[in-house]
């Protein structure tokens, strides 16, 4: 007999000010790195005023993570020390392992609705060394799945027999944009031994077996179970669900870099200070 996840916390984050000037909602970060463990850290930004983000995220390290940007709606440039250059469209994903070293910037374009989130996924102790890459998953090599009032896309993992583009080289994980039409119902089998959460984008709904109405712009961390389950309300919902077992491995977290000890900490930023932060081989030593 099946499980129905049920809601273990709610979580509406705090408005920041990151990069040169960039408003946004930390919706997770460091206090809750144990309860969303693999996930470190979850940024959204929904604004029509320019003036919010178009100083973006000029050039800046990250090291022992990845960085998954998706734009429901808006416009990103990005480069990054690998040379890679490109732009995040409207539906589109820019999945960054940072892994060894790598130095990027995030500028956003002024556009008529900047609405997006980034996920910071944590890797493993024996893949922080691993080679920086990037995936540019534009919006066409997001598959989405249409069913009766609610559509699918398939950013990372499976949904049923659709698999994405990506299903995560150092964590298994599922990311899914699930758009649901008024008073229709998700549901969607999990593992029990994964981490699940989720951040409405828009609308609201019921989530697990409850009757509380939840409203936009905020996290929904579920508890143990085999199911997730959402309701929307009379107005539709828009939300993105997040998977993956947690690591279970110390944390050590400064800023842009997340490694296991202080002392990687310490090495990292000694190595940005005296210009050998970037490797040429995944290599720690």
């Amino acid at each position: 007999m099946s499980t129905i996840r049920p809601i273990q916390r709610i979580v509406t984050g705090t408005p920041q000010t990151d990069g040169a000037g960039v408003r946004l909602v930390r919706v997770i970060s460091r206090r809750d790195v144990e309860d969303f463990d693999p996930f470190l850290m979850l940024d959204a930004f929904d604004s029509r005023d320019p003036a919010d983000y178009i100083r973006g995220f000029p050039w800046h390290p990250h090291r022992g993570i990845e960085t998954v940007t998706y734009l429901v709606s808006g416009e990103i440039d990005h480069g990054d020390s690998l040379g890679n250059r490109g732009t995040i469209r409207d539906g589109g994903c820019q999945w960054m392992t940072a892994g060894s070293g790598i130095i990027h910037q995030e500028m956003p374009q002024a556009s008529p609705r900047m609405l997006g989130l980034q996920l910071w996924l944590n890797l493993p102790r024996k893949d922080k060394f691993t080679a920086p890459q990037y995936r540019d998953l534009s919006g066409d090599k997001i598959p989405r799945v249409q069913e009766d009032g609610v559509r699918v896309g398939v950013i990372c993992g499976h949904y049923g027999a659709t698999a994405g583009p990506t299903q995560g080289d150092y964590v298994r994980a599922t990311m899914l944009d699930v758009e649901m039409a008024a008073g229709s119902t998700f549901r969607l089998p999990t593992d029990p031994a994964e981490t699940v959460f989720i951040y409405i984008l828009a609308g609201s709904g019921v989530v697990g077996e409850g009757d509380e109405n939840l409203a936009s712009h905020r996290a929904v961390l579920l508890g143990s179970g085999d199911v997730f389950q959402a309701r929307a309300g009379q107005d539709g919902m828009r939300l993105v669900l997040f998977a993956g077992r947690p690591l279970r491995e110390p944390v050590a977290w400064g800023g842009p870099i997340v490694m296991n000890t202080p002392e990687e900490l310490q090495q990292a930023f000694a190595e940005i200070e005296n210009g050998t932060f970037i490797r040429t081989s995944a290599n720690p030593a």
